[in-house]
């Protein structure tokens, strides 16, 4: 079950609280683009949810199996490069996002079992998301007017 995530901005300039369930952090820009850089920025975010993601699938899949996985490690970039860089490409706009991931599996496992554990991290749901076509409905939520002021309520509608 996924809880909601909910996000407020900060005083500082880019500052913004996260909330899941009873857990808070922060994030922000680096100093480059006028945060405080007090925490990970969102691309950052979305990396580490796909490292973490990963590296769970892994440990849950070893240990269903009583595999002889001692440990995970994910490692995660991303690159935003012009199109041209990477030959064709089935994007018509200029630029291309590109993320690569690295897994370190560290126990006795023969060849066979790692080849699947690569597999298992490969199929975490954020790596599904995250190549799948994802559906976004925002949804702009606005302040309600003070009762009695209907100008107000139909300038906010229109």
């Amino acid at each position: 079950m996924s809880r909601d995530v909910s996000v407020n901005s900060e005083p500082k300039k880019y500052g913004q609280t996260v909330s899941v369930g009873p857990h808070v952090l922060h994030s922000d820009e680096p100093g480059e683009y006028g945060g405080t850089d007090e925490g990970p920025t969102a691309i950052e975010l979305l990396m580490s949810a796909l490292g973490v993601c990963a590296s769970v699938a892994v440990q849950m899949y070893a240990e269903r199996r009583q595999w002889p996985l001692r440990g995970v490690q994910v490692k995660v970039s991303y690159e935003r490069s012009p199109a041209e860089d990477y030959g064709k490409s089935d994007t018509n706009i200029g630029m291309v996002d590109r993320i690569d991931m690295w897994v370190y599996l560290d126990g006795d496992l023969s060849e066979d079992q790692q080849t699947r554990l690569f597999e298992i991290a490969q199929r975490c749901p954020v790596h599904r998301m995250l190549v799948s076509q994802v559906q976004i409905r925002p949804k702009l939520l606005l302040p309600t007017p003070p009762k009695g002021n209907s100008e107000s309520a139909s300038t906010a509608a229109s």
